[in-house]
């Protein structure tokens, strides 16, 4: 912390109390104000700058002045720490936002002119087009329909194809999943005997595999949320339980989803800690065979995972990165994300265990991936593994109808959270940002234009200012 908060007097003092700090669950910060914005507020025009002072006793002080005297309201302050220049003096940078309607009023240029001998660097952050991306936690309801498939709209070639009452279940379960919204209790779900069957013979595939092939993080959430969210091989857990539990735990929450969303969509969820997850289920003719993500994949699979904070912070990462980014950059962290979230291995008392959801909710490839005998998983071969690297990830191609011929391999679930974050840190990103997990908003360095999303060009949306 600069020691000019710290001993630059009552007003440097009252002003730290205004901002109050506080920590998502990623350990990145964010400010609360004390008013809690609304997705439906307007809120006043703000300019955004970014000031760097010396770090000597009264700095922050000596500058907070000089907005108060030209009677410009500051909303947001943050400050970072700059390495030591070639004298070695230590630097800070502070990003300020305040209230005001042009760049070039008086106020604001005698606030600049009054600065310029008080600060090493005072600069204007200029709004800034990028791709669309959702502000609020609200927004993720203008893009979690947008599916690639319908859910309902099956492929001649899916066991349920022929089947009228599985389609037309397919389809009251879609429209459940489309009419929901953000800030709604997640519908229950009367599952069917036939699903919750269906659900039982993979329970009692899966269930030995797991214990010998998750990892141990897995495992400790699968206990708990048998407890408290009712997994059982005679009950299919519901997504509103599964999300109570979770926000007690890591603050990740699920959202029903109708079908695929794109890697762009679909990441950008998890900027904010929401995970979309389907809500039905494989075809009962074939109860250990899935096209495509259902809920014995999400709920086996992903949702024990995002209990654990290691794995959430992970799962996070990818998503703010995704804010804005670039079409290249987008499917990079989308590969990513498959080597990872979805097929991810670590090491665990010399073995290789299990992280990802593609595995844990797969009883043949959980075998062939981490088992040392042979045959497994019905097969002789043997995958290759390689180190966990998100660059080495981000660019190796992988088949979506067969086993893994590569799996990556973290020396644990943090190093492979920390070796992600220091991937998106050097990706080449429009802005930063952080999630407030107390007003839902996404936060972002700079004021920003979001030009419209590919899949809402007909779609009014109301702009947020940075």
């Amino acid at each position: 912390m600069l020691r000019g908060i710290a001993h630059s007097g009552n007003h440097a003092k009252l002003l730290c109390n205004t901002f109050a700090r506080s920590f998502s669950s990623t350990g990145a910060s964010s400010f609360i104000s004390h008013s809690q914005p609304t997705p439906q507020s307007t809120p006043s025009p703000k300019i955004s700058c970014v000031l760097e002072l010396k770090d000597r006793p009264g700095a922050l002080h000596d500058v907070l002045k000089y907005f108060w005297k030209y009677d410009l309201n500051i909303t947001r302050i943050e400050s970072r720490p700059k390495t030591l220049n070639a004298l070695g003096e230590a630097r800070f940078d502070f990003f300020v936002d305040f209230e005001a309607d042009d760049k070039n009023s008086p106020s604001v240029l005698s606030l600049f002119a009054s600065l310029e001998s008080m600060t090493t660097k005072a600069l204007i952050l200029d709004e800034k087009d990028v791709m669309w991306f959702p502000r609020h936690l609200s927004e993720l309801d203008l893009i979690a329909n947008r599916t690639l498939d319908a859910g309902a709209d099956l492929e001649s070639d899916h066991p349920g194809f022929n089947d009228k009452v599985y389609r037309a279940r397919r389809a009251e379960l879609a429209r459940v999943a489309q009419e929901y919204k953000w800030n709604e209790p997640i519908p229950y779900i009367d599952y069917t005997q036939t699903e919750v069957d269906t659900w039982g013979i993979v329970w009692d595939r899966m269930e030995s595999l797991l214990d010998t092939h998750a990892c141990s993080e897995y495992k400790k959430s699968f206990a708990a949320m048998k407890e408290h969210c009712g997994y059982g091989r005679d009950n299919i857990p519901q997504a509103q339980d599964i999300t109570n539990y979770l926000q007690g735990k890591t603050g990740f929450r699920m959202r029903p989803v109708a079908g695929l969303l794109s890697s762009r969509d679909f990441l950008n969820g998890l900027a904010f800690r929401t995970f979309f997850s389907t809500q039905y289920i494989r075809h009962d003719s074939m109860p250990l065979y899935t096209p495509e993500p259902d809920i014995c994949h999400e709920l086996l699979g992903h949702a024990p995972m995002f209990a654990d904070q290691d794995f959430a912070d992970f799962s996070q990462e990818i998503g703010l990165a995704s804010l804005g980014a670039s079409d290249e950059d987008v499917q990079k962290l989308a590969w990513c994300y498959w080597h990872s979230v979805e097929f991810g291995l670590c090491k665990e008392d010399g073995e290789h265990k299990a992280y990802g959801a593609g595995l844990l909710s797969s009883y043949g490839e959980l075998e062939y991936a981490c088992a040392k005998y042979r045959p497994a998983g019905g097969t002789e071969d043997r995958p290759e593994i390689k180190p966990w690297d998100p660059a080495v990830a981000s660019v190796q191609e992988f088949p979506i109808t067969t086993y893994q011929p590569v799996y990556f391999l973290a020396e644990s679930l943090n190093d492979a959270k920390t070796k992600m974050r220091d991937f998106c840190e050097n990706l080449k990103k429009p802005f930063l940002s952080r999630h407030n997990p107390n007003t839902h908003e996404i936060w972002v360095d700079r004021p920003v234009k979001r030009k419209n999303h590919p899949q809402l060009d007909n779609l009014e949306v109301e702009e947020k200012s940075a």
